[in-house]
């Protein structure tokens, strides 16, 4: 009895260590990387905003976005508020301040009618320092999945040790108790299994995610060099032959385009008008795009907490993404209601259904991390007859 009783006192302060590990390390940095991407997106934002200040094609003046620069620093400090990493978020503070102080004296010339000094200093250091808080940010990300990366091997010689000890337990302890010690080591091994391939697909995620981005980022680099820049040059030649009229319908088509390609970054109708009308838009749009009618309907009306609308977008939009690239679909149904203190969303379509290959893919992982950041429960499945059904559940309070 003494010997069970000190393996066992061993073998929990394994698993305690274990646990604390988890916590303190895998799952921080998976919410330190979460808050990196964060702000890797409002300076995207930032250097839209700043190429759009620079352009002026509203005639608003620079003086025009100091309320989108207030925006974006208030959602700044929000996210360093969250993370953990006492010494990135010192370091992204000095880097930041730097920045509004930069940006500030930018304003101040524009309100006292330096527009050149302005946009002199928008070229010659505010889009570098936007440039510099970038680097920084994705060399942060790359070495949160690193310190991931070195955790996940830990948790595995944890137990890998801990799985040895309990053989030799098991050699030790005579016939009696051999059936309990292997179905105790069986369910061990499961449960290593998982954790493994749990470290594994957060790690992938990580990985992944960067990937994304710097996509993105790609993406919008040759949006604005090829679309913008033609329609810039078509503006020039019009000008040049005086034909007003041609020059307005590219201006406005240029306009479109803009706002646009700003919704697909963040739709701000989001935050105006509620989720409601951001997944209304969102399905008008797609049906237009794809061509596959949508029966959407909404009951009720309710306030989401901070942060939760754009997670309960983003899954609807991935949903329906997903439904044009692989369901073969004819119709698809989108229902919304209020109840009992959830907002509760069903994505139905009537296509080939979703396939066990697909179950584990970037996309539907991406749509679960979201559903647990928001407290929500999640489900993707097969419909009943054909297709594939998603719902989401979200605690409105």
């Amino acid at each position: 009895m003494f010997v069970v009783a000190l393996f066992s006192f061993y073998y929990l302060r394994q698993l305690d260590g274990l646990r604390r590990l988890q916590t303190e390390t895998i799952d921080r940095n998976r919410r330190e990387s979460l808050q990196l991407i964060r702000i890797q997106n409002d300076l995207n934002s930032l250097g839209l905003a700043m190429r759009d200040m620079l352009e002026d094609r509203d005639g608003y003046g620079l003086a025009a976005w100091r309320t989108e620069f207030r925006r974006l620093r208030v959602d700044f400090e929000d996210a360093l508020s969250k993370g953990r990493n006492l010494e990135q978020r010192r370091q992204l503070r000095e880097l930041l301040e730097q920045f509004w102080v930069t940006a500030d004296q930018v304003f101040g010339l524009a309100d006292g009618g330096w527009k050149a000094r302005a946009e002199g200093i928008v070229v010659d250091s505010l889009q570098a320092q936007q440039a510099s808080l970038s680097n920084n940010v994705a060399r942060m990300l790359v070495a949160n999945n690193e310190a991931e990366d070195a955790a996940a091997r830990e948790v595995t010689a944890i137990y890998d040790r801990s799985e040895q000890n309990v053989y030799l337990f098991l050699f030790a302890m005579l016939i009696s108790i051999t059936a309990i010690a292997l179905a105790a080591a069986h369910y061990n091994r499961r449960l290593i299994t998982r954790i493994e391939a749990l470290s594994l697909q957060r790690s992938t995620l990580a990985r992944r995610l960067i990937g994304v981005q710097e996509e993105v980022f790609k993406s919008v680099a040759r949006e604005l060099h090829d679309d913008f820049g033609q329609i810039l040059t078509a503006v020039g030649l019009m000008l040049r032959r005086g034909d007003v009229s041609e020059v307005k319908q590219v201006v406005q088509e240029a306009l479109e385009k803009t706002r646009s390609f700003s919704q697909a970054l963040h739709p701000t109708i989001i935050d105006d008008y509620g989720v409601e009308a951001g997944i209304e838009r969102l399905v008008q749009t797609w049906s237009r795009q794809t061509g596959i009618p949508v029966d959407y309907q909404c009951e009720g009306r309710a306030k989401l907490p901070e942060g939760y609308a754009i997670h309960v977008y983003r899954i609807a939009q991935e949903s329906l993404n997903n439904v044009a690239k692989h369901a073969k679909a004819s119709e698809v149904e989108v229902r919304l209601d209020y109840d009992g203190g959830f907002l509760r969303m069903r994505i139905s379509d009537d296509g080939v259904g979703i396939g066990a290959k697909r179950s584990g893919g970037l996309g539907l992982t991406a749509m679960k991390e979201r559903a647990e950041l928001i407290h929500a429960n999640i489900n993707i499945y097969r419909g009943p007859i054909r297709g594939t059904l998603v719902t989401l559940e979200v605690p409105t309070e």
